[in-house]
């Protein structure tokens, strides 16, 4: 049951709204049948990738929502050197952070790419199987007018 007029708000959690804004996306693209099973399976792929690459989609949303606000996630950390030895850094720096989308982006274009290339390619082949077909018929046509 509802109250209208409620004064009561909720926090939302940062990079939680990111989050959903990604399965929303992916879902609108896909278009699955089973979307509870499909989340589910989104999230165990984006937990793996975030184990392999140390980077966390939700903290780069949150510090993407903290700069438009105020321009404080995206400056500098301290270099590596810095660092007490023997401890590993939790967090990438914004450079790797970058790198890693630049070239997750590249990877995207050239498969994309690659993809229409062989699409194109496919397509040539049926068109040319149909040219056959269609050349065999007009000659099977021509010779049995002639007998």
């Amino acid at each position: 049951m509802s109250i209208p007029f409620s004064s009561t708000h909720y926090r939302i959690p940062q990079g939680f709204g990111n989050l959903l804004e990604g399965l929303t996306r992916e879902i609108l693209r896909e278009q699955p049948d089973n979307i509870p099973a499909f989340a589910a399976a989104y999230f165990e792929n984006l937990l793996e990738k975030r184990e392999k690459t140390n980077f966390d989609p939700a903290e780069w949303g949150t510090k993407v929502d903290d700069r438009f606000y105020n321009n404080h996630a995206f400056k500098e950390q301290e270099p590596l050197e810095k660092c007490e030895p023997g401890k590993e850094k939790s967090q990438t720096s914004m450079k790797e952070v970058t790198a890693l989308n630049e070239s997750s982006e590249e990877d995207k274009d050239m498969e994309e790419n690659a993809a229409l290339k062989i699409q194109a390619a496919f397509r040539g082949h049926l068109a040319r199987e149909e040219v056959k077909k269609m050349k065999s018929s007009d000659l099977q046509e021509k010779t049995e007018e002639n007998e």
